[in-house]
């Protein structure tokens, strides 16, 4: 009796001994047109072996891969795609460039300063009213998630017209939105949360 533990090791083993068993006896036939048979009939059985794979983009791509990678790149048929090569797998992907730039309030983060430059070179009007009013609500929530304790709707005001160099402030009698429930503080949701 031979155990699988003395086999040899299987390159895909989802796909079990059978298959490997079959992609081996197709890498032995001669005829091409006949290897070119078994293969697709290989790809059909690992199709109902793995039913959900249909449900996947591209997935006859994906299976020819990995016939493939079965045959260890050994298997001379017309393959109906381009064969993902074996450097392309075992290749590591280039290390990603992060951003260093140098931001003023950590806790605001880099895309709000950017934002505060284009708030800035708003014109006035409606529009730059809502859109200070929205990072207004916006900082505070990043202020209280960053520190609970040194939370302050005044230094939230304080720090918008320091990014904006005076340009956009904040109305005195500005209403910001609760950061406990997201609701503005006096509004309907918040009383009925305060009666339970």
């Amino acid at each position: 009796m031979t155990y699988n533990t003395q086999r040899e090791k299987m390159i895909l083993p989802e796909y079990g001994r059978t298959i490997q068993e079959m992609v081996d006896i197709c890498l032995q036939i001669e005829d091409r047109s006949e290897r070119q048979r078994c293969a697709k009939n290989i790809i059909a059985v690992m199709t109902t072996m793995n039913p959900d794979v249909r449900q996947q983009p591209d997935y006859e791509r994906k299976l020819w891969d990995q016939l493939a990678i079965l045959s260890n790149y050994q298997l001379e048929i017309d393959y109906p795609y381009e064969v993902v090569k074996p450097e392309d797998i075992t290749s590591k992907p280039k290390p990603l460039k992060y951003p260093m730039t140098r931001i003023r309030y950590r806790h605001y983060g880099h895309l709000t300063e950017e934002f505060m430059r284009k708030l800035k070179d708003m014109p006035e009007g409606a529009e730059r009213e809502e859109l200070t009013s929205m990072m207004a609500n916006f900082m505070k929530r990043s202020l209280y998630n960053w520190n609970r304790d040194t939370m302050d709707e005044r230094k939230v005001r304080t720090d918008l017209s320091s990014y904006t160099d005076g340009t956009a402030n904040i109305p005195e009698n500005f209403r910001f939105a609760s950061v406990s429930n997201g609701h503005l503080p006096g509004s309907n949701a918040s009383k009925k949360k305060r009666k339970r």
